[in-house]
């Protein structure tokens, strides 16, 4: 049948599973807006506030869903505030495909009005961007990058369609989706070598990543832990691949982690890295990590190995695959004692929690809303203080149910991630958990959350400081605290009621708990303001470069 541009690019966003995107309108995109009206019946679009608001969006819905995010947008600037999203979704190998409307073919290259060249821009932080010059090339264009953004390591693709484009027409043949390619284990010596290890190993640990949860491996990861018995730390981007009530599971892994964690890590004889990539937040010395043992890396990505820290042996391949092959060939093994010492090494540093009058403990909001989540609800962050403090207590007993950008560190990242994740699961509920410098990045997309009534609940850390920036001042600036008390006087609650949302308060300990049950039963979105101190620390601490023998408890 013979379709414009704009219809290929809608019957291709069908042909590949698409219900939903994410975008906002111009010149350029005009014909395919007008398409997307026709199409309105089978693909929902969620038009934001902002185009970063739209990229944050389909990169939160690819992570809660595990399927490609879409985001749609016009030329220019239409474009290039997506970029911010692109980078996060990026290091974080989430899978997006990016349209962009351009000028006319003839125009490009001669600074047309809202031209620019997007393709070359995003070429660093993409896994393919690519100009689409003829319309015969566009539904083979979109094809495969829906492919390319799912094969292999994930991540982006960014396909700029130039107007004129849009509105030719060609014979289009619909196709079912192109078939993806899985990385399959190759290498058998390396596999053999690693059930040795394994096998042989008295004080083993597991590094789990967000790769398990990219692979949907998490169930054999669970099944693997079980089965040599040995502790899981958790990168940021790995919370939920196991759950936090495992007895395994040893929590959050690095510069905030407990002190158990590090401690593993400096005397284990063996580091199985699952889907990790051994980041700087991590490893914070990284000649020093885990020196003492042999480390095992799994990853699907070559290009990860040995890049941060030296490693005995590796296994390149798909996360399910290698644990199928790990769990089929490893003997099940007891490691009781040495789980008995991460308990003690758990209990030998505690942190204090801070109190201090007048606020509440950032603690014991996240200990209330643990009590009243389900575990299949979503808890979208975004970064500071606010986010390792869920890293830390919130109780992540899936995965894909922690939204966070983990290598980029986004701030303005959750509003955004928080809609995407709503409009992927309207039937569950969807937490917000920010603080008010990153709040103040993206909160124009409250207004999106009122147009389509999406209940997700926002948590807003509220200290009126740029809180992770001043600790880091209080450790390492000698209190000099260089525009981190910007002392803004929002008032959230009436921010929230000018865009037509229910705003509330927490001042007081003892009123957590009914002002969460109160916002959760309203069924609608609604700002909650939490009074937090500003000399609130996130402890323990790591400092850069060092290691858990220098790690911070108390400030």
């Amino acid at each position: 049948m013979q379709l414009t541009g704009a219809e290929i690019i809608c019957e291709c966003l069908i042909e590949q599973g698409v219900d939903t995107v994410f975008g906002y309108p111009g010149g350029a995109a005009l014909n395919t807006y007008d398409a997307l009206y026709k199409y309105s019946d089978k693909i929902n679009h969620i038009l934001t506030a902002h185009e970063q608001g739209a990229a944050h969006a389909a990169d939160g819905y690819a992570r809660a869903t595990g399927k490609v995010g879409v985001c749609i947008t016009t030329s220019g600037p239409g474009a290039t505030n997506t970029v911010t999203g692109i980078a996060t979704a990026n290091i974080d190998s989430i899978p997006m495909v990016i349209i962009t409307g351009n000028v006319n073919v003839d125009l490009l290259g001669r600074d047309s009005f809202q031209e620019v060249n997007i393709v070359d821009i995003v070429k660093p932080i993409t896994k393919g961007s690519y100009l689409v010059k003829k319309i015969e090339d566009l539904a083979p264009a979109i094809r495969t990058a829906f492919t390319l953004a799912m094969d292999g390591r994930k991540g982006p693709v960014l396909i700029d369609v130039p107007k004129d484009i849009t509105a030719q027409m060609t014979e289009f043949r619909a196709q079912p989706p192109l078939e993806r390619h899985s990385v399959k284990v190759k290498d058998e010596q390396r596999v053999a070598k690693a059930v040795e290890l394994i096998n042989n190993a008295k004080f083993p640990m597991i590094y789990a990543g967000g790769g398990v949860i990219s692979a949907n491996a998490s169930d054999k990861l669970i099944e693997f832990a079980e089965k040599i018995d040995a502790p899981v730390c958790c990168s940021l981007m790995g919370l939920g691949c196991i759950p936090a009530s495992h007895r395994l599971n040893m929590g959050n892994l690095g510069m905030h982690g407990g002190y158990e964690t590090g401690m593993a890590t400096d005397k284990c004889d063996l580091i199985i890295a699952c889907g990790a990539r051994f980041s700087d937040r991590v490893a914070g010395d990284p000649n020093k990590f885990g020196a003492q043992a042999d480390i095992i890396h799994i990853d699907i990505d070559e290009n990860e190995i040995d890049k941060n820290v030296k490693t005995s042996n590796h296994i390149i391949g798909d996360m399910a695959d290698v644990l199928d092959v790990l769990n089929e060939r490893v003997s099940r093994q007891n490691h009781s004692d040495w789980l008995f010492q991460l308990e003690l090494w758990k209990n030998e540093k505690k942190v204090e929690k801070d109190n201090h009058a007048g606020y509440v403990a950032p603690q014991d909001i996240l200990n209330a809303l643990n009590e009243l989540k389900k575990d299949d609800d979503i808890i979208a962050t975004d970064v500071g203080q606010h986010q390792m403090w869920v890293a830390q207590y919130a109780n992540i007993e899936q995965p894909r149910k922690l939204l966070t950008s983990g290598g980029m560190g986004t701030m303005g990242f959750g509003m955004g991630a928080a809609i995407g994740a709503q409009c992927s699961s309207p039937n569950k509920r969807v937490f917000l958990v920010t603080g008010d410098g990153s709040f103040h990045m993206n909160l124009n997309e409250l207004v999106t959350l009122k147009s389509y009534n999406l209940p997700v609940v926002v948590l807003v850390m509220n200290n009126r400081v740029l809180g992770m920036v001043r600790q880091w001042q209080k450790l390492f600036y000698e209190n000099r605290f260089s525009q981190t008390d910007p002392n803004r006087a929002t008032n959230f609650v009436k921010l929230a009621n000018a865009f037509g949302i229910d705003g509330m308060r927490i001042e007081r300990t003892e009123d957590i708990k009914n002002v969460l049950y109160q916002a959760i039963n309203l069924n609608a979105p609604v700002v909650i303001d939490c009074r937090i101190s500003p000399d609130t620390n996130v402890l323990p601490m790591i400092p850069p470069g060092k290691t858990v023998n220098e790690i911070v408890t108390e400030m």
